[in-house]
């Protein structure tokens, strides 16, 4: 069977087209939170930014701003809101930055139980296990347009995990500054599932797109569904 040349050569250019086709360049905001979290202390918004930004620029979709870039540009932007400075001469994060997008996060919920297992065990008198953790966690995203300003994706994402904590053992995170001691923690697990799940989200509704909008879709019609009941671990 002979192949068409100009068939092959229209396969080629697909081929390249696809392949040099322009990456998003985004910037990561940083997160806000609206939940009694006791890990959530000051800086760890700058932190959760940073792991969605690296995460972001190691998948190889995106084209991301550093932090060291936006986080004046977005600084000034607050200074304009306040009304300290004249109106309309505030910073513009798309021609300063060169992001063509900027995402916003707001962790929404947060919750943590602790249930006894009933499977503990006692060592010279010290208690060690018997007590499963989990910890949900939902964030409130928003990836606005630099030119428009409008919003062009928005949608929540949740994360669930559990595990088995020790009343004994130190916990050395992989997180840097204030989360450092949440790695091994059923908040920690959280955190990081949501990351994931953030970074998926972004990938799929910014460069994929496709059966995978469904997906989302549908773990949103769940999350909305399952608002109807009071949110519970145990």
């Amino acid at each position: 069977m002979k192949i068409s040349p100009i068939l092959c050569v229209a396969v080629l250019l697909m081929g390249s087209a696809t392949a040099f086709a322009a990456k998003p360049v985004i910037g990561v905001a940083e997160f806000e939170n609206q939940t009694a979290a006791a890990w959530w202390r000051g800086g760890v918004g700058w932190e959760l930014s940073s792991m969605v930004t690296n995460e972001l620029a190691n998948n190889g979709k995106f084209k991301v701003v550093e932090r060291s870039k936006l986080e004046p540009v977005l600084s000034e932007q607050d200074l304009a809101a306040s009304g300290r400075i004249a109106q309309g001469t505030g910073a513009k994060i798309g021609k300063l930055t060169g992001a063509q997008y900027l995402v916003l996060g707001t962790i929404s919920a947060y919750e943590e139980n602790t249930a006894s297992t009933g499977g503990g065990i006692s060592i010279s008198g010290i208690s060690i296990g018997g007590k499963k953790k989990q910890a949900y966690i939902a964030a409130d995203l928003r990836v606005v347009n630099t030119t428009t300003g409008e919003i062009d994706h928005a949608r929540t994402v949740e994360a669930r995990t559990g595990g088995f904590g020790l009343k004994l053992g130190v916990f050395r995170g992989k997180f840097g500054g204030r989360l450092a001691q949440q790695n091994k923690t059923p908040a920690g697990k959280a955190i990081r599932a949501m990351l994931v799940e953030i970074v998926d989200y972004l990938e799929c509704v910014m460069v994929v797109q496709g059966n995978c909008i469904a997906e989302f879709d549908a773990k949103e019609q769940k999350r909305k569904k399952s608002l109807k009941d009071t949110i519970s671990l145990d």
